[in-house]
């Protein structure tokens, strides 16, 4: 396990603190001519070296290598202005991946799918997802009744933030229900009710107040009747 730290270690540092703003700017502009791409490839390999410590893990510090200029410049090379974001998460994901299989492979070779594709996390997989996209549609659906969009028409707000914010709750809440700690719901509840408190005292506009409140109860109820059904089957 120290073997896998180290190596997280390592891809953080090289990727967050020893990457210059300059130098992802200049890596999106001029791509793989960018000298800064090998620089940075350079760096991961010799903070990979200077963790590890070992020259009988050789071929690890030469996957991470490899694979991380494979990567970046793979996402250097499709990238646009639109999917920037994306290839963002898939770039860390990818690394990620790649340190993990790295570990397991070489140092701890009892990487077996059953012990991932369990029951329990299944069922926690399944319940995650559920309280993403499912929900927030199941809501929508729900307000469909009243014209939600008069209501918030002058209410300016970022795109999609009150879903995003939705999907954040549900996630806090129903990790806080399955780990036992119910005080936690009634804070998150108690900060929410706080920040809100300001828009409907500025709106003094009932049915906002109104859809607010049912959004947040149904948002509230589905996170904790999931955090239940998990429990009771587990």
């Amino acid at each position: 396990m120290m073997v896998l730290i180290k190596l997280l270690l390592a891809h953080i540092i090289g990727d967050f603190f020893l990457q210059p703003e300059k130098w992802v700017k200049e890596k999106e502009k001029k791509k793989l001519k960018s000298n800064k791409l090998y620089f940075h490839v350079l760096i991961h390999i010799i903070l990979t070296s200077v963790f590890l410590w070992d020259a009988s893990l050789w071929p690890i510090i030469l996957t991470i290598g490899i694979t991380h200029f494979i990567i970046d410049a793979t996402k250097l090379s499709i990238q646009k202005k639109k999917t920037r974001r994306l290839l963002f998460f898939i770039d860390q994901i990818l690394h990620i991946a790649v340190i993990f299989c790295c570990y397991y492979i070489f140092i701890e070779n009892t990487f077996s799918l059953n012990n991932i594709v369990t029951e329990f996390n299944l069922l926690l997989l399944a319940c995650l997802l559920f309280l993403t996209i499912p929900t927030s549609i199941i809501m929508k659906t729900i307000f469909l009744k009243w014209n939600i969009s008069e209501l918030t028409k002058n209410n300016e707000s970022l795109e999609d933030a009150g879903k995003y914010i939705g999907i954040l709750e549900r996630v806090l809440v129903f990790i806080f229900i399955i780990v036992g700690h119910w005080e936690a719901v009634g804070f998150l509840i108690t900060a929410k009710s706080v920040f809100r408190f300001g828009d409907l005292k500025e709106s003094k506009h009932r049915q906002l107040t109104e859809y607010i409140l049912i959004g947040t109860l149904i948002s509230f109820g589905i996170a904790i009747f999931t955090g239940l059904i998990f429990n009771s089957l587990i």
